[in-house]
């Protein structure tokens, strides 16, 4: 399976349905790749993305605890496929000299890599089917126009 190193560009909304979508970009911005998301995800990814501290751990944060109490660490994180307009991803955890893959939304795995600071990759089968944002003006400008004519069924909409 070929991996592509993605990067997230950012966060935003849907300007038809408001839902929160995150924009991955690979290493020379040449393709960007939308995923919708829940609210609570996207707020979790936007707070490890500002640095903002909350007072208590949210459960991405739990969860990298409970990672680093049992000295294992995310390799990284795979979006490995796209069914019925459904994201799927990995996250790729080392433990006790086992690797271990361990299912995930996508958007919990992106939340989850960002707080590890492990790497994310998305299949180039996923890229192949799903819509892809392929900049040749401002990438920005051109992600919105892009974005609110587009349907998200024809994307590969992220389910609950």
């Amino acid at each position: 399976m070929t991996l592509i190193a993605m990067t997230i560009k950012g966060l935003m909304l849907d300007p038809i349905s408001n839902s929160p979508i995150v924009v991955l970009k690979d290493g020379e911005e040449k393709v960007f790749l939308p995923i919708w998301v829940g609210i609570f995800e996207a707020n979790a990814i936007a707070l490890q993305l500002e640095n903002i501290a909350t007072p208590r751990p949210m459960t991405h944060d739990l969860l990298k605890n409970l990672i680093g109490v049992f000295d294992a660490q995310v390799t990284k994180i795979v979006i490995n496929d796209l069914r019925d307009s459904t994201f799927y991803a990995r996250i790729h955890v080392s433990l006790g000299g086992k690797s271990l893959e361990i299912d995930a939304r996508p958007s919990d795995a992106i939340a989850l890599a960002l707080r590890m600071e492990a790497p994310i990759f998305v299949a180039q089968a996923v890229l192949d089917q799903a819509q892809t944002i392929a900049p040749d003006e401002t990438a920005e400008d051109r992600l919105k126009k892009w974005l609110e004519s587009a349907n998200p069924e024809d994307l590969g909409k992220y389910k609950m």
